[in-house]
C-alpha cells in the first residue's frame, strides 16, 4: 500500500496509519489503499476494531489533492458505487469499530473521513477541522454535508460548510463533530486503552449493537449520490475557475501557512 500502514496490535484491533508526505494529501492512491484495506478486513474473521490515525502531527489528512482530482481508481468496484462512497459505506455498514484517532489538520475529504469513522477522539490542542470548500467556489462531496448534518444539526451545519471556517476541537467536541478533545499527551493511551477494551467484547454483541445504532444515523445513498454528481460540475462554476487558481497560487496543496491556516485565508481569494 502506497498512503497506509497496517499495525495488528493484536488480532481483534488494528491500527491504520495515513503516511503521504509533506501533506497527506488524499488522492486516488489513497483510495485504493482504504478499498484494500476493507478487502482485507472483510476477509478476515478477528478483526473487531480499526483505529485511523496519521504518521504526519500537522495534518491528519489535509484534503484532497486538486493536482490529481481527474484520475480514476485504477481498481474494479464490485458496488460500481464511486470509490469514495463505496469506502464510507463499507466502513459505516461494516460490523468493526472505527475509530479516527485525530492529530493536526483534518479538512474537506480528510474531515468526511473522519466523519465515515462510528467515532472521532482529537487532541485538544493540535487539532483541526474544516470544510473550506465554499470558499474556494464548489460544495463538499463526500458526504460532509449529510453527516455533519446528522451529528451537529441543520444551523451548525451551515455554519461549518458555508462559513468555512476553521475550528479547534474545543468547539468541534461542543459541536458533535468530534467525540471528545483529549489533551494531546493522553490521546494515545486514551485510545489504545478504548480500543482494547473493545476488542475484548463480543462480536456478536458488537456488530448487532452498531447494526441497531445505524438504523437511525445513517446517511441516504442517494444523497450522497446526488451531492456527489453536483461536487464534480462545481469545478466548471465561475466562482470555482476563479477562486481555486488563486488559492493555488496562494500556496494550496503545498507546505506552508496557507495550508496550515487554510480557513483563514478563504475571504481573500
Amino acid at each position: 500500500m502506497k498512503h497506509i500502514t497496517i499495525q495488528k496490535i493484536t488480532p481483534q484491533y488494528w491500527c491504520v496509519t495515513f503516511d503521504n508526505p509533506p501533506l497527506n494529501l488524499v488522492n486516488v492512491d489513497t483510495y485504493t489503499d482504504l478499498l484494500n484495506l476493507l478487502d482485507e478486513v472483510e476477509n478476515d474473521s478477528e478483526v473487531k476494531v480499526l483505529v485511523f490515525d496519521s504518521a504526519n502531527p500537522d495534518f491528519f489528512l489535509a484534503h484532497f489533492d486538486v493536482a490529481r482530482a481527474a484520475e480514476k481508481v485504477d481498481k474494479t468496484i464490485p458496488s460500481e458505487l464511486p470509490a469514495f462512497i463505496d469506502i464510507a459505506t463499507r466502513l459505516e455498514r461494516s460490523p468493526v469499530v472505527s475509530i479516527a484517532k485525530i492529530r493536526g489538520r483534518a479538512r474537506g475529504v480528510g474531515s468526511e473521513f473522519a466523519l465515515v469513522c462510528d467515532m472521532r477522539f482529537a487532541s485538544l490542542e493540535k487539532t483541526i477541522l474544516g470544510q473550506p470548500e465554499v470558499g474556494t467556489g464548489v460544495i463538499p462531496g463526500g458526504g460532509g454535508i449529510e453527516r455533519l448534518s446528522l451529528l451537529v444539526g441543520r444551523a451548525r451545519a451551515l455554519e461549518i460548510v458555508l462559513g468555512g471556517e476553521d475550528f479547534h476541537a474545543p468547539i468541534a467536541e461542543r459541536y458533535g463533530w468530534i467525540n471528545r478533545a483529549i489533551p494531546d499527551d493522553e490521546l494515545d493511551s486514551f485510545v489504545d486503552r478504548f480500543a482494547h477494551r473493545l476488542s475484548t467484547f463480543d462480536q456478536q454483541a458488537l456488530k448487532e449493537a452498531k447494526r441497531l445504532i445505524n438504523r437511525s444515523g445513517l446517511p441516504d445513498v442517494g444523497h450522497l449520490l446526488e451531492t456527489l454528481q453536483i461536487f464534480r460540475s462545481a469545478s466548471t462554476w465561475q466562482g470555482a475557475q476563479e477562486r481555486i487558481p488563486r488559492a493555488l497560487k496562494k500556496g494550496l496543496g503545498q507546505p506552508g501557512d496557507f495550508e496550515l491556516r487554510f480557513g483563514d485565508y478563504l475571504n481573500e481569494l
